[in-house]
C-alpha cells in the first residue's frame, strides 16, 4: 500500500518521508557496523579461550594418576602449538 500512496505525494510530504526513510537506512547501517564489530571481537575471544583450553589440555592436568609437566615440557608444548596454530601435522 504505501508504495502505492508514494508516488502520488507530492512537494514537502514526499521530501520529508524520504529524509525519514534514509534516517532509517543510515541507522540500520551503523547497526550493521556495529554488530559486525561486536561478532568479530567476540570470535576472536572465543578463538583465543579455545587455543588456551587447548594448550591446557597439551600442558597436563593435575589428578589421580597423572603427572603434571614441568615448566620446560609445558613451554614446548606452547611452542610446537605456536608454530603449528595448533594444527595436528
Amino acid at each position: 500500500r504505501i508504495n502505492q500512496v508514494l508516488p502520488t505525494i507530492t512537494g514537502e510530504e514526499t521530501r520529508a518521508i524520504q529524509r525519514w526513510m534514509r534516517s532509517v537506512i543510515d541507522r540500520l547501517d551503523r547497526y550493521k557496523t556495529e554488530h559486525k564489530r561486536v561478532l568479530k571481537e567476540a570470535t576472536t575471544l572465543l578463538e583465543l579461550a579455545l587455543w588456551k583450553a587447548n594448550l591446557d589440555d597439551k600442558g597436563g592436568v593435575e589428578g589421580e594418576g597423572v603427572r603434571t609437566k614441568t615448566s620446560g615440557e609445558l613451554e614446548r608444548a606452547r611452542e610446537e602449538v605456536r608454530v603449528t596454530s595448533g594444527a595436528s601435522i
